[in-house]
């Protein structure tokens, strides 16, 4: 089939790339602009771009895609080169009806949840926070609503405990390169399936730098699905003597007390109670935490006792404060 893609991060590229290897055609690649980023200003090109000037895709990166101006040049091109069915995996702009309209079978989404649970743009790191047991990939008919379009073919996906916003958004891509391409082939028979969404919907909304840092006060096993889910970004992190302590992994101690704390029994929130090779333990709003991976301002990311070896670090200290 002749397909209008639209996408931007690694997934979209693992969908791109498993449309062209189930033989579609690419008419056109729509991704976000050329961004800088770091300290030195580098550009960065996203993912779906470097895939569509590798295959000779022709590109279209538009600031905001609902201007009126772009949408019609995109209907311009259109029009010489018609789509039979758009695609669109995490583009991250919200499309408009006319752009919908454009392809003759209209625009399917690859979306990383089991809709309508954990509508919105960041739906996987949405279910580590919950502790959901699984996900899945919803592949739906767009509307113009957020994420509200008919179901077309569903699939779940189980969530291992140790998985990270990373090895899960992995998982989901593939899952959604084979899921959309299955849906394709049943859409070219006629026989692909058709349903509204129906139950609760739950929303998922953008995630912002600051959203990693660290509260202490919660439990121990909410702050160790945050570091899970914040894996690869926007990473957590604490304070430690002012200084910005990033944390790469961490374990609840379960043959530790996790019971609510007693008034003048437990330590204060974010206060190592103990120290050793294996992590840095520190109190919780109820439970025990280690973490076992750290890195310091201008350093990599290290195990706890590489950490310990450069950076003395003693039970009673306190973290979080940001001084």
């Amino acid at each position: 089939m002749r397909i209008l893609f639209m996408g931007t991060p690694m997934l979209s590229r693992t969908v791109l790339e498993a449309l062209l290897a189930a033989g579609h055609e690419i008419v056109l690649a729509v991704t976000q602009p050329d961004r800088e980023k770091g300290r030195g200003k580098a550009v960065q090109v996203s993912p779906v771009k470097e895939a569509a000037l590798a295959h000779g895709i022709p590109l279209f990166q538009p600031e905001r895609l609902r201007r009126e101006e772009n949408v019609a040049r995109l209907k311009e091109f259109c029009e010489t080169n018609p789509a039979d069915v758009g695609v669109v995996a995490a583009f991250g702009q919200i499309l408009p009806q006319a752009v919908l309209d454009l392809p003759r079978l209209g625009c399917l989404n690859v979306h990383t949840s089991l809709l309508p649970r954990y509508r919105g743009a960041s739906p996987i790191e949405a279910v580590l926070l919950a502790g959901e047991e699984e996900t899945g990939v919803t592949v739906m008919q767009m509307d113009a609503g957020l994420d509200t379009g008919d179901i077309r073919l569903q699939e779940a996906l189980p969530i291992s405990p140790d998985d990270t916003g990373g090895t899960l958004t992995e998982k989901l891509a593939q899952l959604g390169g084979r899921l959309i391409t299955e849906a394709l082939r049943q859409l070219e028979a006629g026989t692909l399936p058709r349903r509204p969404q129906e139950g609760e919907s739950t929303y998922a909304g953008l995630i912002r730098k600051e959203d990693g840092c660290l509260d202490f006060s919660q439990p121990a096993e909410e702050l160790e699905r945050r570091i899970r889910a914040f894996d690869p970004w926007p990473g957590t992190f604490t304070f430690r003597e002012g200084k910005r302590l990033k944390i790469g992994r961490a374990l609840v101690l379960r043959d530790r007390d996790n019971a609510e704390p007693q008034t003048g029994c437990a330590p204060l929130p974010g206060t190592v109670t103990a120290v050793s090779r294996e992590g840095i333990d520190v109190q919780t709003g109820r439970g025990i935490l280690r973490l076992a991976a750290l890195q310091p301002e201008g350093k990599k990311m290290m195990p706890a006792d590489a950490y310990l070896r450069g950076y003395s670090l003693e039970a009673g200290t306190l973290l979080g404060e940001r001084l």
